[in-house]
């Protein structure tokens, strides 16, 4: 039956995909047995059940009893063979690391009795947690525990914390300041957090009465984890699909937006109809982003410099074009790309980055996200004419990537098409 050879290659096609949706091949190394049986059990179920309805179900067909046996075989049989596998894998995986055979690269961040205390415990411990601990940086200019500088290698001070991470190819960072230090500790998760990386931190004794120390394993030292990711993964790879579909969907139905114009910009003022512009992207990668050219082409002899209300760089096409954002049309390309993602904060010049940092270090945190054509800053605020405005909208973008959700981006998408629909844009 050709049925039969099509299924033979749809349906582990499928099961494929639904792992990849649900982040089960992502940090394989990180997997704990009870935490996959719970994964494979709820996927399992959700499989069974979208293959019975799309290729089983038969309405013709009257005797129930062989549907509920159909399903029960498939799940039994798929449930089955794949955790069984998987349990050898993983049981060989946390062997290892336990064994200290595989290690994730472990920096400590103190040089003084707090520090000291919660390496000792790591490394004392029965069953290895996986840190392999490569040095400590130093919080303050005073002496390093005597202990502590015997066992590991100074790597430098929390000033150069950026360029050792990625010098050491860090994966976990362990926080351990004293008392005096603890006003660093914004400092340094504003660096730590736009990276990928493991943030644990020792606990005092308000966080276990608040109850925010969670820790999978009875045997290992308790530490506050603080995720890098800020998104379920599942949901990650909807919103890039998202991006995807909605990107070709949008270029598609815009092209003959795009030659209207691409005229207008032609015959408003000489120059490029396309504006290439670098801008910082995720994890402060720059790139260059299109925007149809709203200005005279010498807009910028004298350097960087924002538009305002009334900016006289702007051509009367071009002011027309930013209210109903036609400019920003192009960068669906980089969407598309994967430059940009259609809802995320707005991307910005280094230049004006080094400013805004100068005076809100927890800029750096939007770098962990990828920028946006459109954002909550976008909507709530509008476009910034100086600095002291970029981080007024900064706050709205940091609310998004503490809120950051399918159901959250298509509110965003759909007031962003209500500002565009009612010319209110600037």
């Amino acid at each position: 039956d050709v049925n039969f050879y099509i299924g033979l290659i749809i349906v582990p096609l499928f099961w494929l995909a639904l792992y990849t949706l649900t982040g089960t091949y992502k940090k394989i190394y990180r997997k704990a047995r009870l935490k996959e049986l719970g994964q494979t059990l709820g996927i399992s179920i959700l499989g069974v059940i979208i293959l019975f309805f799309t290729l089983i179900l038969d309405d013709r067909i009257t005797d129930y009893r062989k549907y509920y046996e159909a399903l029960s075989i498939l799940f039994l049989f798929h449930f089955t063979l794949t955790y069984f596998f998987r349990l050898i894998i993983t049981t060989h995986t946390v062997r290892r690391i336990h064994k200290k055979i595989i290690g994730f690269n472990t920096l400590l961040i103190g040089n003084q009795s707090n520090a000291f205390k919660i390496y000792q415990d790591i490394e004392n411990e029965h069953i290895s947690s996986g840190n392999k601990f490569v040095g400590y940086i130093t919080l303050n200019h005073q002496s390093t525990h005597p202990n502590l500088e015997n066992l590991l290698p100074c790597l430098g001070s929390y000033e150069q914390l950026e360029k050792i991470i990625k010098q050491y190819q860090i994966e976990e960072v362990i926080i351990a300041p004293e008392k005096d230090e603890h006003e660093l500790i914004d400092k340094l998760l504003t660096v730590i957090e736009k990276n990928d990386i493991i943030i644990k931190v020792i606990p005092e004794l308000q966080h276990f009465l608040m109850g925010s120390i969670k820790t999978s394993s009875i045997l290992y030292t308790p530490l506050i984890v603080i995720s890098p990711n800020l998104m379920p993964i599942w949901q990650q790879v909807i919103k890039r699909l998202f991006d995807i579909i909605l990107s070709l969907l949008a270029i598609i139905i815009l092209l003959p937006v795009y030659i209207f114009t691409a005229i207008g910009v032609k015959l408003s003022s000489y120059g490029k109809i396309l504006y290439a512009q670098e801008r910082i992207g995720l994890h402060g990668k720059p790139f260059k982003m299109y925007k149809f050219r709203s200005m005279y082409s010498d807009a910028e002899k004298m350097g960087p410099c924002l538009s305002s209300k009334n900016d006289p760089r702007i051509t009367s096409f071009g002011k027309y074009m930013r209210k109903v954002r036609l400019d920003e049309t192009p960068q669906f390309f980089n969407v598309l790309i994967g430059n940009m993602s259609l809802v995320g904060p707005r991307p910005e010049r280094q230049y004006f980055i080094d400013q805004i940092i100068v005076k809100a270090p927890h800029y750096r945190l939007l770098s962990k996200i990828k920028p946006g054509i459109t954002s909550w800053g976008q909507v709530k605020f509008g476009y910034a004419e100086n600095v002291d405005e970029m981080i007024e909208r900064l706050k709205f973008d940091l609310l998004y990537m503490d809120n950051m959700t399918l159901a959250t981006d298509i509110k965003i998408l759909l007031y962003t098409l209500i500002i565009i629909i009612q010319g209110r844009g600037k």
